[in-house]
């Protein structure tokens, strides 16, 4: 599972704060914890201190985006005193705690969040994804189960995107194959997919599955370290030279300073 590379840091910054999908580095990416803030009608003295409250937290996320954690957990600390029961600003507390790998601080804020606000889909998926990163993965299915029967979620393929990442980590690939097919099913461009359907059939010897899931994966992007070196392996166990040779070829000649080359050179292929 060292393959993901799932570390929190990581996750944050590539997935839920550029919300990009679709670009030639996509597979190291995971959809994971959102940061959209909701404000609801209140009377006019609440709504002045949820505004107040919601323009620093919405200073927060800037300082998130920009890996500034320090000053990100000022100004969410500043909006939970001018308004504690603002559940956005709980809820990118603990999103500031995760990064920082501050687990306990994460996890209280997630759940002052949910306790505001229990069905709000963004929540329930950020803790959800938060409990399944900390080796609670069964403990996380709750969470996004929650957020799939809220019929008014616009992007479940997400949902299902790390449900089916989070029963790989649990070692249950028949459940995390079968939650990634659905979610890619919804979004045919969610990459990183692609080549976690190909890294399970590769480790469940179903090689030409696994040999199916990248090509489609390199029709929409073209090889990465990480992709070209499964891809290499793939073609190894199948027998193809020639196939092996192609992909031995882009990491000689793309990626030489990458983790999988130094693989490639020590001859460890599994």
């Amino acid at each position: 599972m060292n393959r993901f590379r799932l570390s929190v840091a990581a996750v944050l910054l590539a997935a839920a704060l550029s919300g990009c999908a679709g670009t030639a580095n996509a597979p190291r990416q995971e959809p994971q914890p959102s940061l959209e803030q909701k404000a609801s009608i209140q009377p006019p003295v609440v709504a002045d201190a949820r505004e107040r409250a919601k323009a620093h937290a919405d200073l927060g996320i800037a300082y998130l985006r920009d890996r500034n954690f320090e000053v990100a957990l000022s100004e969410v600390q500043i909006a939970i005193e001018m308004h504690d029961g603002y559940a956005p600003a709980h809820n990118l507390k603990g999103l500031i705690h995760m990064a920082l790998g501050q687990n306990e601080e994460a996890d209280a804020a997630f759940r002052r969040a949910i306790a505001l606000a229990s069905s709000n889909p963004e929540f329930n998926n950020n803790y959800g994804w938060f409990l399944c990163q900390t080796g609670k993965v069964k403990e996380s299915f709750a969470y996004f189960n929650q957020v799939l029967r809220n019929p008014l979620y616009k992007t479940p393929q997400t949902v299902l995107h790390n449900m089916g990442v989070c029963a790989i980590l649990d070692k249950d690939d028949v459940s995390g194959e079968s939650y990634l097919f659905r979610s890619l099913k919804l979004d045919p461009n969610n990459l990183r997919a692609y080549y976690l359907l190909a890294d399970i059939g590769y480790r469940n010897r179903r090689y030409d599955d696994a040999r199916d899931w990248l090509k489609q994966l390199h029709a929409k992007m073209e090889p990465t370290a990480e992709t070209a070196w499964l891809a290499l392996r793939v073609e190894r166990k199948l027998g193809d030279r020639e196939g092996e040779a192609r992909f031995t070829g882009i990491l000689r000649r793309k990626f030489r300073d990458a983790p999988e080359y130094q693989l490639l050179q020590r001859g460890e292929f599994d």
